[in-house]
């Protein structure tokens, strides 16, 4: 396997559990409880899990071949007069994904770009894991590689001195892995891309829009010399280099 794949369910533990083992169209190889927290396998990691749909990342589609399924027990979000509000995940339930994650990652050989939430592979039509998703806790974790916040810093000085066009962004963000069109516009799908990209690394504004700060986390993100990966075993940041 060359992915794994995070998801919420946007359901309660005893609808997932139904619609994830009664062979419907849709399945994963794990399902993580919340109340309590707990992991269950419901498909064997060598067979195919139905979990990814129309998918891209950094030139690999329909990812379902390729990838572990994860869904995680969470209602996903709901609309109100103030907007859209996500639900959070407890620490518990977190705590047994990344134990989840790191043993799959290890078994596997899944290299550390390549551990994405479903609205990476599929922008504008997904948006799971959402934003509420700790993903700073897997890069501390070791898990995943994360911006340097001084080369973030130094970068949004630039962005805010010298703005890009959108054309640069687009290109940034197909370099990242992203699937994103080249229009030199911010027309929806591009706008999309770009939420799916704050949710990450910007939660606290997913508007879709670019501002210095999100201009500067995509340069550093596309650029592989300015990200950083944890060991488990070390305290300290090392450079890493992206291996697409």
């Amino acid at each position: 396997m060359q992915f794994i794949v995070l998801h919420y369910t946007a359901i309660d533990w005893d609808k997932s559990l139904r619609v994830l083992t009664t062979g419907g169209q849709v399945s994963a190889h794990y399902l993580v409880r919340d109340e309590p927290a707990q992991i269950y396998q419901i498909v064997d990691e060598n067979r195919r899990a139905w979990h990814a749909g129309m998918s891209f990342w950094a030139g690999n589609s329909f990812l379902n071949a390729a990838s572990i399924g994860i869904e995680i027990v969470n209602p996903g979000y709901r609309d109100t007069p103030a907007g859209r509000v996500y639900a959070p995940y407890s620490q518990a339930q977190i705590d047994q994904v990344i134990a989840l994650v790191r043993d799959l990652q290890w078994r596997h050989q899944v290299k550390p770009e390549r551990i994405l939430g479903h609205a990476d592979i599929g922008p504008g039509r997904k948006q799971d894991p959402g934003p509420g998703f700790p993903w700073k806790q897997f890069a501390d974790a070791g898990l995943i590689p994360w911006p340097d916040p001084d080369q973030v810093a130094r970068k949004r000085l630039d962005h805010e001195i010298s703005p890009r066009d959108m054309g640069w962004v687009q290109e940034r963000l197909a370099r990242i892995g992203y699937n994103v069109p080249r229009t030199g516009l911010l027309d929806e799908m591009t706008q999309g891309v770009i939420s799916t990209f704050q949710m990450k690394y910007r939660p606290e504004n997913i508007d879709g829009l670019i501002d210095p700060q999100t201009a500067a986390l995509i340069d550093v993100v596309s650029t592989p010399e300015f990200m950083r990966i944890k060991r488990a075993d070390e305290a300290v940041t090392k450079p890493y280099t992206s291996q697409f």
